[in-house]
């Protein structure tokens, strides 16, 4: 009996050891075993050049219905490529159907009307994370699977401060006193989000004056979107909305509008963003999951998002989460970046409030390379928009190797509740050069810092700057 005591005394002892051994400090492992869910889709071998059904390049002749009645025909017959070849395609809105690659040949473009009737009937969208009934998205595709747009080709949402970006009703896009913007929409819409008024009743549409997204896959799986340019977006550009398994592979997008976001995944699983270009007048990519009761009744969070090799230049924001995060975010990986622009207003940005709710676990991000940005490389904050009752949580925020060769403001700046600090920020071998003030913060947790220096200054903690700026406060 003694002997058998001693055993397993040995075996608990062993066991609290196994247990008590730290883990792998680096959250990295899990990137390989993500990227192994992120699988392009192939497709059958049948190709259909829409020139050969009367579609014309002249930038007059409007395409629409047959573009759509071509891709109609192609999933139909099994799937294949729909061929757009060299010439400028007039055309409203496009309807991608499941098994259909829309590829753009050398030379080629789509110039997207600037009429809004082109772009009814409505469809069900989602609109700053909001669902409704709205114009459609420029290429749209809903419940459909195995879908991509590659090649070399240019869309061109063709918008300016005379159609589309006048509606959000900013004088520097062309909006003046007197004319029709989107204000009043936006907040009937968010007080029907809010009474959870069901999406076939919130109509908009003409007389909303709600830009539709440029590229919007809904509740769609198996997409690819390569190697395109897109310009002059209504409104944000590459919108994934629930979709799971989604590529988007050397994007090139320039444009300066009103909430001209690049890429912004949503609700979406299994994401890889890579090799492209961002120039922006918004965030370059902005992960986000829903606003308020949309995203927190539907709980579903952004997850497992692979950002990598990409080059930003203007935007609000290189790497940003939120604001529409009310479903969540986790496991977001963010590596081998470069960054450099005055108009840049921060490297990385988590954007939340207690309007939203929401938990953002777990975004890891290294190897940044930063020539210049305006405000901050690190930005928490937790006051984005008005407050509420859904205290946001934001945890686990990994930075490794960011290098920023001369900052703007602040370089790192946090903004949280008393009741909900930051919690588990760790940044290692960094570096920051030429900031203002180096750290600003109030309410965290479990903060770590490691070979990190602000001006070439060593920062320990985030309480040794604290200290500092106590100590230099009492001298005066």
């Amino acid at each position: 009996m003694n002997r058998f005591f001693s055993l397993l005394l040995l075996g608990l002892i062993f066991s609290m050891k196994s247990f008590s051994q730290p883990h792998d400090a680096s959250p990295w492992a899990k990137l390989d075993s993500i990227r192994t869910l992120i699988v392009a889709p192939t497709f059958a071998d049948n190709t259909y050049l829409i020139t050969d059904h009367g579609a014309k390049g002249d930038g007059v002749f409007m395409n629409t219905d047959i573009i759509n009645s071509i891709i109609t025909r192609c999933s139909e017959g099994g799937g294949g490529k729909v061929i757009v070849p060299k010439g400028v395609f007039l055309s409203g809105a496009i309807h991608l159907k499941s098994n259909v690659n829309l590829h753009f040949e050398d030379g080629s473009k789509i110039l997207f009307s600037r009429n809004p009737q082109d772009y009814l009937p409505l469809v069900r969208s989602r609109w700053e994370g909001m669902d409704l009934m709205n114009y459609s998205p420029l290429i749209y595709a809903y419940q459909v699977e195995n879908i991509a747009i590659t090649g070399n080709g240019i869309l061109d949402g063709n918008a300016d401060n005379q159609h589309w970006w006048p509606w959000k009703a900013k004088k520097e896009h062309g909006w003046v006193e007197g004319m029709d913007n989107q204000l009043a929409s936006v907040k009937q819409l968010t007080q029907q989000v809010k009474d959870r008024t069901p999406v076939a009743d919130r109509i908009y549409g003409d007389g909303g004056f709600l830009r539709p997204p440029f590229i919007q896959p809904y509740q769609s799986k198996n997409i690819v979107i390569a190697d395109i340019t897109i310009n002059n977006a209504p409104f944000w550009n590459l919108n994934p909305v629930l979709c799971e398994n989604v590529t988007v592979r050397d994007v090139k997008i320039i444009t300066h509008g009103p909430n001209n976001d690049g890429c912004d995944p949503e609700a979406s699983k299994n994401v890889l963003i890579t090799g492209c270009y961002f120039d922006t007048g918004d965030d370059c990519i902005a992960i986000k999951s829903g606003r308020n009761e949309d995203g927190r009744d539907l709980a579903v969070p952004a997850e497992n998002i692979i950002i990598e090799n990409c080059v930003m230049k203007d935007g609000h924001g290189g790497i940003v989460i939120g604001s529409e995060i009310s479903g969540g975010a986790k496991n977001i990986f963010a590596q081998n970046l470069q960054m450099d622009s005055p108009e840049l207003d921060r490297v990385i940005r988590l954007k939340t409030s207690s309007l939203r709710g929401g938990v953002i676990d777990g975004l890891y991000v290294r190897n940044i390379k930063v020539g210049t940005y305006k405000e901050a490389a690190i930005r928490f904050n937790m006051f984005y928009e008005n407050p509420g009752d859904f205290l946001p949580q934001i945890k686990n925020v990994w930075v490794e190797n960011l290098q920023v060769e001369k900052g703007g403001k602040f370089g790192i700046l946090i903004d949280a509740y008393k009741d909900s600090p930051v919690t588990n920020f760790t940044v290692i071998n960094s570096s920051i050069n030429g900031v203002d003030i180096p750290v600003q913060s109030n309410h965290t947790k479990n903060v770590v810092f490691s070979n990190f220096k602000i001006n070439n200054k060593t920062v320990e903690s985030i309480e040794s700057i604290n200290n500092q700026k106590k100590e230099n406060a009492e001298k005066f």
